[in-house]
């Protein structure tokens, strides 16, 4: 539960940051030099019936290139069973809503 109060914290973060910056951001190039290299696609958030799960894959939907430079502090990245390269793909699986 820890971990995913976590994510979503980390979720609403990029929310925030993004819609405080989306002005200034269309008129700038977007830097992807801080990626970590998830193409993966993210799963459709109609596919969960909790609200705050459907909301947060949304999200992910929506901004995968600010996930894509957050680092995951569950760990998952470190993990033979996973091997995630960034916050971003835990939501190409069903992870971000364990």
């Amino acid at each position: 539960m820890r971990k995913f109060l976590a994510l979503l914290a980390l979720i609403a973060a990029a929310v925030v940051f993004t819609a405080a910056n989306d002005a200034f951001a269309e008129k700038q190039v977007k830097d992807e030099s801080l990626r970590r290299g998830e193409t993966r696609a993210t799963l459709d958030p109609g596919l969960f019936k909790d609200p705050t799960i459907k909301k947060a894959y949304q999200v992910a939907k929506d901004i995968p290139g600010v996930l894509d430079s957050i680092y995951c502090f569950c760990y998952c990245e470190e993990s033979p069973a996973f091997k995630h390269k960034s916050l971003l793909s835990c939501y190409v699986d069903n992870h971000a809503a364990m």
